[in-house]
């Protein structure tokens, strides 16, 4: 199953002449250790956690939000955006049943549509943005504005303040 993610982000990516690379590592899914084995600043990368929204006028959804590697998620902010009571984590099983990959290398990429993906602001100050490709032994640098026209995320401000 993450073979097909990684494989799908590379024909997406590539379809789209976007400025890419893979980079080939050990397993790792957490933000600090994998920016150390690939040579990233931590707000370079781009943390995806998968959420589960509800309440409000929205009914109940999932959202992919985005982040820099360093920073923690606005719960508050994701559930004011998407005029919901509440915001929290998505089970794990939920999770990689929408992403088809387990925690640790979800990309910022959405492939089912039920995933709606918002993306911290702060992120998109850096040139090129790394990130988990689908597989905990797989990663991308990959340009932002190449990420942005690509997977077309809703921009705010959803990172707690620093």
């Amino acid at each position: 199953m993450a073979s097909d993610v990684f494989d799908r982000l590379v024909a997406l990516l590539s379809e789209a002449k976007a400025k890419f690379r893979v980079i080939e590592h050990e397993a790792e899914g957490k933000s600090e250790a994998i920016s150390v084995i690939r040579g990233n600043r931590p707000d370079q990368a781009a943390k995806a956690m998968v959420l589960d929204v509800r309440g409000g006028g929205g009914g109940r959804r999932h959202v992919l939000a985005i982040l820099p590697g360093s920073r923690k998620l606005d719960f508050a902010a994701v559930a004011s955006l998407f005029e919901a009571r509440k915001c929290g984590f998505a089970s794990p099983e939920t999770a990689q049943e929408l992403t088809g990959c387990v925690m640790g290398s979800v990309p910022p990429f959405a492939f089912n549509p039920d995933l709606a993906i918002v993306v911290d602001e702060d992120l998109l100050a850096n040139e090129t943005l790394f990130f988990n490709a689908g597989r905990l032994d797989r990663s991308m640098e990959l340009d932002t504005q190449d990420w942005i026209a690509v997977a077309r995320p809703r921009v705010a401000k959803i990172a707690a303040k620093a």
